[in-house]
């Protein structure tokens, strides 16, 4: 039973309406997102000496990995006239320089101008150093590259506050990418997050899958930070049960849409959600761990794949609810994070509070 003081006491869902929103999607974009940092890539797939252009969000963007120095992040676009200078690809490509396919300006892996064609004929004054490529902030957390799209993001650390307080110096252990996995998921991408924070629908959903990792409720310990929540539930040693104290698989819930899955063996699961169209969104799964571990990512990731399969009917489902008249039901007390979460997107959209904000 909850205490009387219960901050999620009379919390109320976000209304359907922001499921199913251009205009709401739209503010996202604008207010939503830039407020944060977004996973892109682990850093293993970034060796130095090489270059990679992908999709954050509507944004063409270009990381770059200059030997001896750290990773690097730039719109994929040439400033003289916008065409991309890599396209996008799935894997790294190795290169020492960067050249525009149009005319020819030439670019180091640091973002600046080291050559363009025929400099001498510009009809102005030309200096290279006028000209680099547009760098956006990038960081190193957990072997994964950060980027950030607005100009004054929250800090990261502040962002991962939960996730850096549990595994301290564990976060930064260096990791490989084991495996990883990506597809669509026709649903809002507040749907998937909720699903993804809901511990109500673990053992009833998930009965062979998650809650065997997961084990019964009366073990599962919550915390709430400012920006990230944690469900930590015991790993049963062998012998002697479950052990309520150590070791544990924790399962952070952090913005804008990512979740952090952390096994005591170090291994580490990246899941996030970025938006798509209005009412689809994408599923992004890289499961990190030691080089040692490599052997066992295959099945690993199989696991992983398995119960977010029997999630995709379910938020699925959900959309179609939502895109109705639904009025969303009260919330159950193993829906807090989900609670968490909505308290903190509201805030930063400016939204009226359907009931106080977490304390």
């Amino acid at each position: 039973m909850e205490a009387p003081d219960d901050p999620f006491e009379q919390r109320l869902f976000l209304e359907a309406e922001l499921y199913r929103s251009t205009s709401v999607a739209e503010r996202e974009r604008q207010v939503y997102a830039p407020h944060f940092w977004h996973p892109v890539a682990a850093l293993s797939s970034l060796p130095e000496g090489s270059a990679l252009a992908l999709q954050l969000l509507d944004l063409p963007l270009l990381l770059t990995h200059p030997p001896g120095g750290p990773p690097r992040a730039f719109l994929n676009r040439c400033p003289h006239r916008g065409v991309a200078l890599l396209p996008g690809a799935e894997a790294a490509q190795a290169c020492r320089r960067l050249i525009c396919p149009y005319h020819g300006w030439t670019y180091d892996l640091d973002g600046s101008l080291r050559a363009a064609a025929r400099e001498a004929e510009f009809v102005t004054p030309f200096a290279r150093e006028d000209w680099p490529l547009l760098e956006l902030a990038c960081a190193l957390r957990g072997s994964v590259i950060w980027v950030a799209i607005g100009p004054d993001p929250l800090p990261l650390e502040h962002q991962l506050d939960l996730v850096e307080q549990e595994l301290g110096e564990g976060l930064e252990r260096p990791r490989v990418l084991l495996a990883s996995l990506e597809g669509d998921l026709a649903c809002n991408w507040k749907i998937a997050h909720d699903n993804t924070l809901d511990d109500y629908h673990v053992a009833i959903a998930h009965p062979n899958t998650l809650h065997r990792q997961q084990g019964p409720v009366r073990h599962y310990r919550h915390r709430f930070g400012d920006h990230t929540n944690l469900l930590a539930t015991p790993v049963p040693v062998q012998g002697s049960g479950a052990d309520p104290q150590k070791p544990e698989f924790l399962t952070f819930g952090a913005p804008p849409w990512i979740h952090l899955l952390a096994w005591p063996d170090g291994r580490l699961a990246l899941i996030s959600f970025p938006p798509r169209e209005l009412g689809r969104c994408r599923l992004q799964v890289w499961l990190l761990g030691d080089p040692a571990q490599q052997a066992g990512g295959a099945a690993w990731i199989e696991e992983l794949r398995c119960f977010l399969e029997e999630d995709r009917a379910l938020v699925e489902s959900a959309q179609r609810g939502y895109a109705s008249d639904l009025r969303p039901g009260p919330a159950h007390r193993l829906e807090r994070r989900i609670l968490h979460q909505q308290a903190l997107y509201a805030r930063i959209m400016g939204l009226e509070p359907p009931c106080p904000a977490h304390a």
